[in-house]
C-alpha cells in the first residue's frame, strides 16, 4: 500500500496546480518569474471548455511546459448544483471575469504578465494541438526569463 501512495504521489507531483485566486497567480508569478494562463470555463456545460480542458491543458506535454513556464488560474462558472463553488470562490472568478472576460465568453483563455498585463488570447476552443498552443506561448515565455 505504501508503494502503491508513493507512485501515485509521484505520478501526480509533476502536474501544474490550477490556482482559484489571481492574486495568489500573480505572487507566485513574480517570484517564480513566469506567466499567468488564465482559463475561463464553464466546467459541466460547456462542450469546448471540456474538450479544450481534455486534449490541450490537461495534456501531458502542456503539463511539462506549465510546470516550468506558467502559473495557471482556472475561472470556473459551472451550472449544475453539484459542482457550484463556495462563494469566495464564485466572488474570485466574478471578480476576474469583470476585469478580463466581461463579454462572458467560453471557453477564454488568456496569457498575462505578473503585472496581468494580456499578451494574448484564445477566444473559444484553438482548434489545434496541444503543441501548437504551447508553440503560442514559447514566445512570451522565453522574453520573461
Amino acid at each position: 500500500m505504501k508503494l502503491l501512495t508513493v507512485f501515485l504521489f509521484l505520478l501526480t507531483s509533476n502536474l501544474p496546480t490550477w490556482l482559484g485566486d489571481f492574486n495568489k497567480a500573480q505572487t507566485e508569478a513574480a517570484a517564480a518569474h513566469k506567466l499567468i494562463l488564465i482559463n475561463f470555463s464553464g466546467s459541466d456545460w460547456c462542450g469546448p471548455c471540456i474538450r479544450l480542458r481534455k486534449e490541450i491543458l490537461e495534456s501531458e506535454k502542456f503539463n511539462d511546459f506549465a510546470i516550468d513556464h506558467l502559473v495557471l488560474v482556472r475561472a470556473d462558472f459551472p451550472r449544475q448544483k453539484k459542482n457550484q463553488l463556495s462563494k469566495e470562490q464564485v466572488k474570485l472568478n466574478e471578480t476576474l471575469a469583470d476585469k478580463y472576460n466581461p463579454d462572458g465568453k467560453f471557453p477564454f483563455t488568456l496569457l498575462v504578465d505578473e503585472r496581468g498585463k494580456v499578451l494574448k488570447e484564445w477566444d473559444g476552443y484553438p482548434d489545434e494541438t496541444a503543441d501548437q498552443f504551447i508553440n503560442q506561448i514559447k514566445p512570451f515565455a522565453n522574453a520573461s526569463h
